[in-house]
């Protein structure tokens, strides 16, 4: 099952697909990536899985790659980068979980989660870490909105 890491930011994202594509012309040594973006590894993994989760990259045998669809993302305009941040979540969770409730406060989809054994929030910080992510990636995506302080929607139709 695919679930986005709390320690995963868009920045972080844009910033790991342009070293990748400008300074290693997309393919290069994780060990390498790490040097140039002066990061631990325990800081990088976290973007490159979910980068890898969202077809931005491919990782393995120690090498990462940008895929066509992560150059058209750094190709795109701000407008376009939101929609394929979008497309890609539907396949991620907690945003699987979100688009099947539809309507959703943190606490339901906490609950609905747990219920799905998906654990990454089972933590004292897990609901602070899942409010993170809901709005990093899918407030500033458009796939969820805010209704108030503790509802949310999703804005997709699989159809």
């Amino acid at each position: 099952m695919n679930v986005i890491s709390s320690d995963a930011r868009i920045a972080d994202l844009i910033g790991l697909l342009s070293v990748l594509n400008n300074i290693f012309d997309g393919r290069t040594d994780l060990y390498q990536l790490e040097k140039e973006m002066e990061v631990d590894v325990d800081d990088l993994m976290p973007i490159v899985y979910t980068a890898s989760q969202m077809g931005l990259v491919t990782v393995g045998e120690g090498d990462i790659i940008i895929s066509d669809k992560g150059l058209e993302f750094l190709k795109s305009n701000i407008k376009k980068r939101k929609e394929i941040i979008r497309e890609s979540l539907t396949k991620i969770e907690p945003f699987v979980t979100a688009m099947e409730l539809k309507v959703f406060s943190l606490n339901e989809l906490l609950e609905t989660l747990q219920r799905k054994g998906i654990q990454n929030y089972n933590k004292p910080e897990g609901m602070y870490e899942l409010q993170l992510i809901i709005l990093e990636w899918g407030v500033y995506s458009g796939l969820i909105s805010r209704l108030d302080e503790n509802r949310f929607k999703v804005n997709y139709d699989k159809s």
